[in-house]
């Protein structure tokens, strides 16, 4: 099983793998280095500590560095902020189960919930859980993930959606570049609880599935995105760009109501319109054919 000890030694690892000596001023050397990025002794270097501590913390025989140890980690591996966070939580859960505190997750989203996705029509809106399950989403939102509707409501999840879904690297025209901001949000969520059941099986799935995931989850590259814009190319309404907005339910285990918006008057929001005008269809019945990722 999956511990956080295991996940603070996974990310130091991959983080020194990513950086190079020539990125923080030290000599490459001739000839090929067998590591890729840094170097143990080089990182305890940088970060001002003994390769032996260093190295017990990568095969997480030390659980407790101090916080200064931690943002000179950061500053040797040349962490964004939020991958700062997400060692300095790392670091606080290691050598506690993080099933002491779960709670299970809940598929139920409050009635209240369901009232803001239907007051933001025709705005696309849905809620997703922890991992990116698809809990309910208004007629606009539903649709703007072309063929999600047509996966059984067990199966729809956004990350599943973006790595597996035939029509998905067509709709998001930045797939590219989309794809491993989808990945950084699942490993922030697999600091929080790596043993969670549900993220465990999921990235069991797309690490067997696919091939892309596979290599941006080893990265470990952590962020989370809240807000800002996408540009889709939908076989309905063609090509437009949203703005979007993801917000945290207070009291609802891990859920996120992400809202897309334009302009009144633009084309953009005419193709809002357009979604939202077919008929309703919400995660309370599903439809069952041959569209499930096998």
């Amino acid at each position: 099983m999956v511990t956080s000890a295991n996940e603070l030694g996974k990310f130091l690892r991959a983080h020194r793998a990513a950086v190079g000596p020539e990125a923080v001023g030290l000599p490459t050397g001739h000839g090929v280095r067998r590591t890729p990025g840094l170097r143990r002794e080089e990182v305890s270097l940088l970060a001002g500590m003994s390769v032996d501590y260093y190295t017990r913390l990568e095969r997480g025989k030390e659980l407790r560095p101090s916080p200064s140890v931690v943002d000179a980690l950061a500053a040797a591996l040349r962490l964004t902020s939020d991958e700062h966070d997400h060692l300095r939580g790392l670091v606080v859960r290691s050598g506690r189960s993080a099933a002491d505190g779960r709670r299970p997750l809940t598929r139920t989203v409050r009635p209240g919930v369901r009232q803001l996705l239907a007051a933001l029509r025709p705005n696309p809106a849905y809620v997703v859980g922890p991992t990116n399950d698809l809990l309910a989403a208004n007629p606009s939102g539903l649709r703007l993930l072309a063929g999600m509707e047509a996966w059984p409501a067990g199966q729809r999840n956004i990350v599943r959606y973006v790595f597996l879904h035939p029509q998905a690297r067509n709709l998001y025209v930045d797939w590219a570049k989309m794809a491993p901001g989808v990945v950084a949000h699942l490993r922030a969520v697999a600091g929080a609880d790596p043993d969670l059941p549900e993220l465990v099986n999921l990235v069991a799935e797309l690490r067997v599935k696919s091939p892309e995931f596979a290599e941006l989850w080893d990265r470990y590259e952590v962020g989370a995105h809240t807000d800002g814009n996408k540009r889709f190319q939908h076989p309905t309404v063609g090509t437009l760009t949203l703005g979007y907005e993801a917000m945290s339910l207070n009291g609802a285990n891990g859920q996120r109501l992400i809202a897309y918006y334009a302009t009144p008057g633009s084309a953009d929001y005419d193709a809002v319109i357009l979604l939202d005008m077919a008929e309703p269809a919400l995660d309370s019945t599903s439809r069952r054919n041959t569209l499930m990722p096998g």
